[in-house]
């Protein structure tokens, strides 16, 4: 197939690596299965650690074959697996992975590796069931980011709620019930609106196979009330002005693990349901809305940078500054624009990076001292200067600073936004203020100055244990943003491909 000739028509695979997908989804559902029966056992809880670790090193080396096996030149999806399941209905178990899917399951698997490492020495309650929330959701996130028909798709989708809604209601905070909750409902009440736009595609196509539904010829009438029914999972997901206050609760509640698989993993799965769904299925409505995606990204950009500067819980900071950061990728993907797009998907990449090293940071000191308040700190680096440096680089990543994965995506965003309309650009460069302001003022009270109390003067550095984890996430910070040609070249192709189906239309 040459290279936009219709978007993954029929999903032919390369058949580098039979049933890989599968093992991706499978392999950490049925650890976490496994570890929850062993801890009914009466395991101990170190070996139950060490179980889900090995399982999460396991998914990990697996999905390490998605990247350097893919082929970066090829159109359409890759690693294809294809089974009946439901044939009554025309439901398949039907897998594929293009350049998008390959970097997202590659940063799940590599998030849940880091997060089950992360609870080594914290988690010493219920510590099977916390582990086993963990992993299962990271395989059910994979087959989101995998699945090829539609009805697997939503099963997936729903399905990732359960183990997060569990984390974030047991091993939460005070007020963690109503941000579970929360949380749940919101989340759970667009997904039924995405629900009834799959049932009629289905009743239109005969099949819910997700390439019939690209061929599909739809009315722009219809486009646009699929556009909005998807419009409304993805844009709480994201999450999108105004439909983002439940990510501060969630995050403030969440344990450590929680808010990093949350702002890493968890909020890409309403931007890549964009790419996957939305612009595909509904081109021409996408093309048509595109300004009410730019306004209400611009303003989740530019107002709500100014919410993350009023701040004065570190958590919920970082929190409202995922939906600053989050609001780039979806102005790129609405720019229409190669670099735009390539640009927003790379910053769902970065952003995984940054905000689950910020939200580990956090969870760092908060294990110490079991408080989120900016104004309970100060001088931090004094006692900590290990961890004082770490933190430094993800803050300055979270600016943007050129040399970090940071400023890669944001550029590549700006420079489509220029080619659109100029003060667009501008507008959502703002960000490059805003996201220093908030983000260095927060490091300079929480590191600098005196101490403002005892239990600050004794706080201890950094272990080995959070020392590697800290240098895994610098190292892909630094690494994506010297180099980022591996991580674009795969997507290059893919968001071509998408660019064409969008400009072709269906009317």
């Amino acid at each position: 197939m040459t290279r936009g000739a219709g978007y993954n028509r029929g999903f032919a695979g390369d058949g580098l690596v039979d049933s890989l997908l599968s093992w991706l989804i499978w392999l950490p559902v049925a650890g976490g299965a496994g570890v929850l029966a062993l801890g009914a056992r009466g395991v101990c809880p170190y070996r139950l650690k060490a179980l889900a670790g090995g399982v999460a090193l396991a998914a990990f080396l697996l999905s390490l074959p998605l990247f350097f096996r893919f082929d970066g030149a090829a159109v359409g999806m890759q690693f294809v697996e294809d089974a009946p399941w439901i044939d009554r209905f025309g439901i398949r178990y039907a897998l594929g992975a293009d350049g998008f899917s390959v970097l997202m399951i590659l940063l799940n698997t590599f998030t849940t590796l880091l997060v089950v490492a992360a609870c080594w020495e914290v988690i010493q309650t219920r510590v099977a069931g916390y582990l086993a929330a963990f992993l299962i959701m990271s395989g059910l996130t994979n087959g989101v980011f995998a699945a090829t028909d539609a009805v697997l798709f939503y099963v997936f989708w729903e399905a990732t709620l359960i183990p997060l809604f569990i984390v974030i209601g047991v091993w939460g905070g005070e007020r963690r019930v109503y941000a579970a909750v929360k949380f749940f409902l919101y989340t759970l009440t667009g997904s039924l609106l995405m629900l009834v736009a799959l049932l009629y595609l289905y009743r239109e196509a005969g099949s819910f196979s997700l390439a019939a539904f690209y061929d599909l010829p739809l009315t722009m009438g219809a486009q646009t009330a699929v556009f909005f029914a998807f419009l409304a999972a993805f844009a709480v997901k994201v999450p999108m002005t105004p439909v983002h206050t439940w990510l501060p609760d969630a995050h403030v509640e969440a344990p450590t693990g929680g808010s990093i698989v949350l702002a890493a993993v968890m909020l890409k799965l309403g931007a890549y349901g964009l790419l996957r769904l939305s612009l595909p299925i509904a081109p021409d409505a996408s093309v048509e809305y595109a300004w009410l995606m730019i306004a209400l990204s611009l303003v989740a950009i530019i107002y709500i940078g100014f919410v993350a500067l009023a701040q004065e819980d570190i958590k919920k900071l970082i929190a409202y500054s995922s939906v600053a950061h989050m609001g780039f990728v979806t102005l790129g993907f609405f720019l229409f624009e190669p670099w735009g797009i390539v640009g927003g998907a790379f910053q769902m990449l970065s952003h995984g990076f940054v905000s689950g090293a910020l939200f580990f940071c956090v969870g760092v000191v908060y294990d110490r001292m079991h408080t989120r308040k900016i104004s309970d700190y100060g001088g931090v680096a004094n006692t900590m200067p290990k961890y004082a440096a770490l933190f430094m680089l993800f803050a300055m990543a979270n600016a943007g600073l050129p040399g970090t994965s940071g400023f890669v995506g944001e550029a590549m965003v700006i420079f489509a936004a220029a080619n659109v309309n100029i003060w667009l650009a501008l507008a959502a460069a703002t960000t490059l203020i805003t996201g220093a302001a908030y983000t260095l003022y927060m490091y300079k009270r929480v590191m600098f100055g005196e101490a403002a109390s005892d239990a600050v003067r004794g706080l201890k550095d950094i272990n080995r244990r959070e020392l590697a984890i800290m240098l895994a996430f610098a190292a892909l910070v630094l690494f994506a943003g010297l180099w980022p040609l591996p991580f674009t070249d795969i997507m290059q192709p893919a968001a071509e491909n998408l660019l064409a189906h969008v400009e072709k239309g269906k009317l």
